[in-house]
């Protein structure tokens, strides 16, 4: 209604050109096992060279387009796709076991419009686009709206059991970026709104690499690591207690004493989940950077799967009878002393306390892969806290009336060498089962992070000396400082040279004989 009559005067153009390290990113994500499907609402040629450009298609790759304007063409066109892939696929399976395998199907690369979109996500189309876009090496909707980038987001949630991750970085990505299971925004020129509906936000593009290979490696496996730690640590002492039940005729008597007990998760196990959880590395950040491969540990689960878990709760288990009923016997009769008394039962609880502490934070030693400075203050450090509150705590406490359980416990405890044997013995007892299985694990069933631990263990390189970290924190400083020149669109980045011409342009001046014209048009 607006837009005739009008005179042209001149024309603008925006050069769509890449970030750096987009076509290496989206590269070493596929390489990672991830797959990679682009939303853009640009033009169907545009798209496809922009897939071109970052590597997510090539050459040699086979096109699937799906360029249709109505519903009936869409139908005929995604089935007949599905049914010649599923035809190909089945001859390919039949030759693969004629000729014991090496024959491979070629890789394919889905193209939909967003008309043709639209049909497709309807309720009796929606599992057949679905099942033709998992069999694409990568996939590409053009010309889609932001709620068109949400339903395939939400598609792909309901109907697949994978997890979900929407990168963007304008207005039109918030959506999609919110029906993700994890949100990524990209804070540049065209606004912060996709990073403040985002759950994670980045300044480029390509950190998407290092927050998912190096970051999201290690997260995975801190996490799964502290969970099972925890239940072990746990289920390795309390369930002293339980087999103790059986001695004294479930009477509901302890072995610990109350106050001793609830500090064990408060104050003498509470440092090694924490130290684990935040700087346990099972890889460096450079190995996983090398190997993207390594990545698919967490998209198979290796790390938390069912058989783990329960491997754990067993060995507290296991840790726990040899607990119990090998302190039991080095206390039998309450080990009579010299002078003609009995330990008696405190004794022998606050004994089998520190060999239980002593025990579990072995294990937690034993399954660290890095140690650093906080390491050393959580594992020994547990311990020695324990040994200092001990007799602290024993000695002051019943003065006060609190836990008199602990008259006289000190000068018989310390005092005697079956205490510290114990305390030197029964970890080493629990813990030579763990240790044998580690090794023998690492040594005739390797997983693929074992041999790059070795790489890791004897390639020197990957040691960086001093002066090297300096000039990395230099770089890092510097980088800091462009941070502005640096940001740009997600596929997309300024010129220097056109933003000096385009800034020394006044806007706010009249443009000589343009304005000469309009003028005398009026």
């Amino acid at each position: 209604l607006i837009e005739h009559d009008f005179t042209l005067l001149g024309a603008t153009a925006i050069e769509d050109k890449l970030q750096d390290g987009v076509p290496d990113t989206i590269h070493t994500l596929q390489t990672a096992g991830i797959k990679v499907w682009v939303l853009t609402g640009d033009r169907q040629e545009t798209a496809i060279n922009i897939g071109m450009g970052c590597k997510l298609i090539s050459e040699d790759m086979t096109l699937l387009i799906v360029n249709e304007e109505n519903s009936e063409g869409t139908r005929d066109n995604l089935s007949k796709k599905l049914n010649a892939i599923r035809s190909q696929a089945d001859g390919v399976n039949a030759i693969r076991s004629q000729a014991d395998g090496g024959i491979e199907m070629e890789a394919l690369a889905l193209v939909i419009d967003g008309k043709s979109l639209t049909y497709a996500l309807e309720r009796d189309m929606e599992k057949m686009f679905l099942d033709l876009a998992v069999m694409c090496k990568a996939v590409i909707c053009c010309r889609v709206s932001p709620l068109q980038k949400a339903l395939v987001v939400k598609l792909v949630k309901r109907h697949l059991k994978t997890i979900l991750l929407a990168i963007g970085d304008g207005a039109n990505d918030v959506s999609m970026i919110q029906a993700a299971h994890v949100g990524v925004g990209i804070s540049g020129v065209e606004g912060l709104q996709a990073a403040r509906s985002a759950d994670v936000s980045i300044g480029q593009f390509r950190y998407l690499r290092k927050l998912l290979l190096v970051h999201g490696a290690w997260s995975y496996q801190r996490v799964s690591k502290v969970i099972l730690y925890s239940f072990y640590k746990n289920i390795a002492l309390f369930m002293t207690q339980f087999w103790y039940s059986f001695q004294n005729s479930f009477s509901g008597e302890v072995i610990f004493e109350s106050w001793t007990l609830s500090f064990y998760n408060v104050l003498f196990t509470v440092l090694p989940p924490f130290v684990i959880g935040i700087f346990d590395q099972f890889v460096s950040a450079r190995l996983l950077d090398r190997y993207p491969q390594l990545y698919q540990l967490s998209q198979k689960g290796v790390f938390f799967k069912m058989h783990s878990f329960f491997s754990w709760i067993l060995n507290g288990f296991y840790h726990s009878l040899i607990l119990y009923f090998v302190s039991e016997l080095i206390y039998w009769s309450d080990l009579p002393q010299s002078d003609g008394k009995v330990a008696g039962h405190w004794v022998w609880g606050s004994a089998l306390y520190t060999a239980a502490l002593a025990t579990v934070l072995g294990k937690a030693a034993l399954v660290t892969n890095i140690w650093t400075k906080y390491t050393v203050i959580a594992i020994p450090g547990s311990m020695i806290i324990w040994m200092i509150f001990l007799p602290v705590y024993a000695t002051v406490a019943p003065k006060v009336g609190v836990s008199t359980e602990y008259n006289g416990v000190i000068p018989r405890l310390y005092t005697s060498p079956v205490f510290w044997l114990m305390g030197l013995v029964l970890p080493v007892m629990c813990l030579l089962r763990d240790f044998a299985w580690k090794y023998a694990k690492r040594m005739y069933y390797p997983q693929a992070y074992h041999h790059v631990q070795e790489i890791q263990k004897y390639n020197i390189q990957d040691y960086r000396p001093r002066m090297e970290q300096f000039q990395k924190a230099i770089r890092k400083v510097r980088q800091v400082q462009r941070m502005r020149k640096q940001r740009g669109y997600a596929f997309s980045q300024t010129d220097e040279s056109q933003a000096r011409v385009l800034q020394a342009y006044d806007t706010t001046r009249e443009r000589g004989r343009y304005g000469e014209m309009a003028s005398s048009r009026k």
